[in-house]
């Protein structure tokens, strides 16, 4: 035996041939496994072709579907907006309105206020007028009573023909601004019945009542002027045609007529004869 028998050798011990078979089959069916891996593989390398054509179809249709969120949101804020601004305008518009009534019922008030105290006045000075007549109508009714029996004198001459031409329109109506020969007012007739004699009087009542010599209630003419209310700013003429009576254009309702003084007393009297 050799001495190096019993050394065992450090080169592999050789496989078998059945091990080397073994082995060939397993790569085989690793490789073969390997080929249909391959060959699936390359099959389906195409179905990511097809899915990337498809990746934009549901990419747009997402993208329209966010659009159509963002739309909705933003209409949705806009609406949110404009109902705020509706109820902050009805809350402006309420208390505008309240703001108004108030004042406007303190305007009433105010107005009311001035209203009563203006028909205290007029009422002060409708009692304080009637005072007046009552006080003018005693003293006028005292001096007609006075003076009837010196002025029952028959007129001659100029007031003659007065006192006959305003006793001719007796009977003809009253007309505003009228100075005949159908129809007069107060003033017309006075004026149209002097200018018979040639006398040419202002056409007013207010002036006429300052047109000549002022005579007392007392002493008066047949021809004398009459007239009621201050001198100067008198409402009302007539002509004194003797024994207590005038003959003047009264109202529409009555036209010329011949009164007694004492039917509506004259405050004073004129003289232009």
């Amino acid at each position: 035996m050799s001495h190096t028998a019993h050394i065992r050798s450090h080169r592999k011990p050789r496989r078998s041939a059945s091990s080397l078979a073994m082995r060939a089959g397993v790569a085989g069916g690793v490789l073969s496994t390997l080929a249909v891996a391959g060959a699936s593989g390359s099959a389906n390398a195409a179905e990511p072709v097809t899915q990337t054509l498809e990746l934009p179809t549901l990419t747009a249709d997402l993208a329209a579907q966010v659009a159509q969120s963002a739309d909705a949101t933003q209409q949705a804020a806009a609406n949110y907006e404009l109902q705020a601004e509706r109820d902050a305008a009805a809350a402006n518009a309420a208390k505008q309105a309240k703001a108004d009534l108030a004042d406007a019922k303190h305007k009433a008030a105010e107005a009311k206020k001035k209203a009563e105290e203006a028909a205290r006045k007029a009422a002060a000075a409708r009692a304080s007028r009637s005072t007046a007549r009552t006080t003018l109508s005693t003293t006028a009714s005292a001096s007609v009573s006075t003076s009837t029996s010196t002025s029952t004198s028959t007129a001659t001459g100029s007031a003659a023909a007065v006192i006959s031409f305003v006793k001719a329109q007796v009977g003809k109506a009253y007309v505003s601004g009228a100075t005949g020969p159908s129809a007069y007012d107060c003033s017309g007739l006075v004026q149209t019945a002097f200018k018979q004699v040639g006398i040419s009087l202002p056409r007013v009542s207010q002036d006429q009542s300052t047109a000549g010599t002022q005579v007392s209630l007392s002493n008066l003419q047949p021809g004398d002027i009459l007239y009621w209310g201050s001198a100067g700013s008198a409402y009302h003429v007539a002509v004194y045609v003797g024994d207590g009576m005038f003959v003047g254009a009264q109202n529409p309702s009555s036209g010329v007529q011949e009164k007694p003084l004492s039917y509506d007393p004259p405050t004073g009297a004129v003289r232009v004869l």
